[in-house]
Formats: structure tokens, sequence, C-alpha cells
């Protein structure tokens, strides 16, 4: 079994979280339901979005991937996102990262279970 991680900078005075916590997280290029690209202005149009799902949104932009091949182990990528200047690396399987892009626009959504 391949062995992923995220390391993620949360606003804990805003979302307080603790260590132990268990949490649902989801990474995704808009928030409309029906997965139509953002237009980059937001409404309060009183129309359903994904966000109406999580307690925690964020909305940044993936500016590094990196291939980490140290340690003799098998190639894992890594991806940096900023979302206001709160940082997120996901370090996992290459084929994990297949549909992220460098520049892409993203939302982090995250809610406690």
């Amino acid at each position: 079994m391949e062995r992923s991680s995220t390391e993620l900078d949360v606003a804990t005075y805003v979302y307080p979280m603790h260590a132990g916590d268990k949490f649902t997280m989801v990474l995704a290029p808009t928030l409309n339901l029906d997965g139509t690209p953002d237009t980059g202005y937001y409404t309060q149009a009183g129309r359903k979005t994904l966000a109406d799902k999580y307690d925690y949104v964020m909305h940044g932009k993936l500016y590094k991937i990196s291939e980490d091949s140290s340690g003799g182990q098998a190639a894992k990528v890594e991806t940096y996102a900023s979302f206001g200047g709160l940082l997120m690396l996901l370090k996992g399987d290459p084929s994990s990262a297949a549909n992220l892009e460098l520049d892409q626009r993203l939302f982090l959504l995250m809610r406690k279970v």
C-alpha cells in the first residue's frame, strides 16, 4: 500500500482543530455542484454550492508540483498550494496528482466527522 501524507495550515482561531480530530477534506476546482468552472466572482444568489456541505472553505492556488525520488523509494509527487498564506503539502503516488495542474485555482473544504 502506498503511503501518502498531507500537511495543512489551518486558521484555528477561525476553525478550531486539535490533535486527534477526525475530519473530511476535499479539494475541488469549483464550488458549483454541476462541476461548471468557477467564474471568479462570488454572489449570494441563494443557490446551493459544495460549500454548503462543509464548515471550513479556503480558496487558493497550486503553486508547485515536484517529484521526490529520494531514499531509494518509489517516486512520490509533492504538490504545494497556498490559501491566502496558509500552506498545504500533499505527498503521494504520482497518480494522486494526475488531475492537478500548476497555477490551478483550488477550493479546500473541510468538516469534522
